[in-house]
């Protein structure tokens, strides 16, 4: 009897290949990936110069789509030379999305440098709305204050909470709200607490899978650099957890990345 996987396929909605990471073997990480079943790559910039690079692995990639975007461990006062760079991108037929963007007080405590990574979030989601463009966001111990831009200044965005690490109850409020929740190794871990719980009782149709590559490798690679290839380990465990097929869980986190971002 055939392999049910091999009838279906896989997204990775989330991945930094362009980086020095894979300076050695980047076709080879993509070409490591569609033999895994996974059909597309969106790569995400976390500042000009690697939006940049991430447009132009689009260009020369069928398999690579972009967003381009200042990553919150990044922040600047852009520049409206920058924001009209990010709007010209945006008009590449394979610039899908704008980020990745959002906050970071993991890293961050100063709290003029938070204030600025507010700003500059802010200034991205109008920017993509002028656009009609979903939105990539980062979000590490920064729930409440991006849950309240998001409610004030967010309305009329849509796209994902990539990597999503907060509570069921602000999953709920998210998916109120309209937003995927990306879903990465981490929940694969041993010490991943309550999110397999969480992710097993968010809806099919509101999750997205992730690699984050070349960070948070999943089970069984966690410590080693993660790729695109990985995000079948991810899919498999989801499956898992959720009691559903390979076959069902690929087919319906592919349906969300077209819907949300039009791939195809």
């Amino acid at each position: 009897m055939p392999d049910e996987r091999s009838s279906c396929f896989l997204v990775d909605t989330h991945a930094h290949i362009d980086g020095p990471e894979f300076d050695a073997d980047r076709r080879e990480a993509i070409a490591r990936a569609a033999a895994s079943g996974v059909r597309y790559i969106v790569n995400f910039g976390d500042d000009m110069a690697s939006s940049a690079r991430s447009v132009a692995l689009s260009e020369a990639e069928d398999a690579v789509f972009c967003g381009v975007g200042i990553h919150p461990n990044n922040a600047v006062s852009l520049t409206e030379e920058e924001e009209e760079r990010l709007a010209q991108w945006s008009k590449h037929p394979k610039v899908i999305a704008i980020g990745e963007i959002g906050l970071d007080y993991y890293w961050e405590k100063d709290q003029e440098q938070r204030a600025l990574q507010r700003h500059c979030f802010i200034r991205q989601l109008d920017l993509a709305r002028q656009l009609h463009l979903p939105v990539c966001i980062h979000d590490r111990e920064a729930h409440g204050d991006l849950l309240a831009i998001l409610k004030k200044e967010g309305r009329e965005n849509t796209g994902v909470i990539h990597c999503f690490s907060g509570s069921f109850e602000m999953a709920r409020e998210l998916l109120r709200l309209g937003w995927y929740l990306g879903v990465d190794g981490p929940v694969t871990y041993k010490n991943a607490a309550k999110l397999p719980d969480i992710v097993r009782r968010l809806p099919a149709d509101r999750i997205l899978l992730e690699t984050d590559s070349p960070y948070l490798s999943p089970r069984p690679y966690r410590g080693k650099r993660n790729e695109p290839a990985f995000v079948r380990n991810t899919a498999e465990f989801v499956a898992s957890i959720r009691s559903v097929s390979f076959a069902t869980l690929a087919k319906q986190t592919t349906t969300n990345a077209r819907l949300l971002y039009g791939l195809f």
